[in-house]
């Protein structure tokens, strides 16, 4: 007969609570301690990693950018006057000052020209003629003149005779003050028809300055017009090559537009195209290597643009060396400038996205090699490959120099 104990199964129970709070306990306490671990290091193939090394020594700082090959000497052809192309050379081929580039028509022009030339033709023969009407009235009042004074002489001499036999009484007196008043009379006649002769030639020269000034303006417009029908066939005006044709066969072109381009290839320069946060160190004159995939070409500074577009500045740098094979306008080139030489500075490889006085976030090798952590690094003075340490770095120190982006929420990774 089986007794019963009820202490027991209080006992029992009791135990198993006393279990439960102690697991309860654990659990809690471990999802504590858990959650208050860090995120164990990811890990990084440092085979796809870029390192470099700190180091002490000179440091170059340049800037480079990209560019082309274009010429010093352009020449932009415009079109003097309205027409259409009728012919036209292709691009690429050698030209003179002489050659035609192409050949354009305007047949209102051509009329013009004609009408011109004939209005000119037409004052020239109406100027010949009133010449010859004018001289031919300036002979006959130079005959009149002549007559009156051959009167004039004949008067005086007859006034003088008279008055000779008068004063010795062998005649009138009477007839001595008529002569005399007549040989007045006479020198009267004589100075009218002088100055009649003189003001004819006045007259007349004024006659025909204004024709020949009509004349000369309508030599003035037929030249223009001559010069507009000349312009119509197009030619280079410089040696080079014909670099750009604008215009196609039938088109109608309006003055001013522009029809072609010539270059001179012997003669071309660099322009590069230089961010703006690294072109604000760069001066006339500063040495420069241009690098044509065919040879490096030495040149130094000798523009730069003062705007600023989609982000850079446009640099122009003279070539001083001569031009490999191949160098052609509007090649792709690398343009490197050397801004300035530092003697003696820590330095290391440019880490990507860096740039000049900042303070970026590097990771450094630490555990020989089996890890890297985070580290700010002031950045002095940057180059195209290498930057200046000011601080957060010594020599001998190794960092990824690699695009750590992705691990922004990391401060340790591990090296695989």
């Amino acid at each position: 007969m089986d007794i019963a104990r009820p202490e027991i199964a209080r006992k029992k129970k009791i135990r198993r609570i006393l279990y439960a709070v102690v697991a309860l306990t654990a659990v809690v306490i471990t999802s504590v301690a858990i959650s208050r671990l860090k995120p164990a290091a990811p890990g990084v193939d440092s085979d796809t990693l870029y390192m470099d090394t700190v180091k002490r020594g000179p440091l170059k700082i340049e800037v480079r950018g990209l560019g082309t090959l274009v010429p010093e000497n352009l020449l932009w052809i415009p079109a003097v006057t309205d027409g259409r192309v009728i012919k036209r050379l292709l691009p690429g081929v050698e030209v003179k000052p002489d050659t035609v580039l192409m050949v354009m028509t305007n047949p209102q022009l051509q009329q013009e020209t004609l009408d011109a030339e004939w209005q000119l033709k037409e004052a020239e023969a109406d100027y010949n003629s009133l010449k010859a009407q004018l001289e031919s009235k300036v002979l006959d009042q130079r005959a009149n003149a002549a007559t009156a004074r051959s009167a004039y002489l004949q008067a005086k001499l007859q006034a003088a005779d008279d008055r000779q036999l008068a004063d010795l009484g062998l005649g009138p007196q009477i007839t001595a003050q008529l002569a005399e008043a007549k040989a007045e009379a006479a020198k009267t006649g004589d100075q009218v028809a002088g100055d009649q002769v003189k003001v004819l030639q006045q007259s007349a020269e004024a006659q025909l300055a204004s024709q020949k000034a009509k004349i000369e303006q309508l030599r003035a417009m037929y030249d223009l017009k001559r010069s507009q029908m000349n312009s119509l066939t197009v030619r280079a005006g410089a040696n080079g090559v014909l670099q750009e044709v604008l215009v196609q066969i039938g088109q109608q072109v309006t003055a001013g537009t522009i029809l072609a381009k010539v270059a001179q290839p012997n003669r071309l320069m660099a322009r590069l195209q230089i961010a703006e946060t690294q072109a604000k160190d760069i001066q006339l004159k500063q040495k420069a290597f241009i690098d044509t995939h065919n040879g490096i070409i030495p040149g130094h500074v000798m523009r730069i643009d003062p705007a600023v577009q989609n982000g850079t500045r446009t640099v122009d740098v003279e070539l001083d060396g001569p031009l490999p094979a191949g160098a052609v306008p509007d090649l792709s080139v690398d343009g490197t400038i050397e801004i300035e030489d530092l003697s003696d500075v820590v330095y290391v490889g440019r880490p990507a996205f860096a740039q000049s006085d900042s303070t970026i976030s590097l990771f450094k090798v630490v555990d020989g090699g089996k890890a890297a952590v985070r580290v700010p690094v002031k950045i002095g003075k940057a180059s195209v490959n290498d930057v200046q340490v000011l601080d957060g770095l010594k020599i001998g120190d190794e960092v990824i120099l690699s695009d750590m982006s992705r691990w922004d929420g990391f401060n340790r990774v591990r090296l695989q």
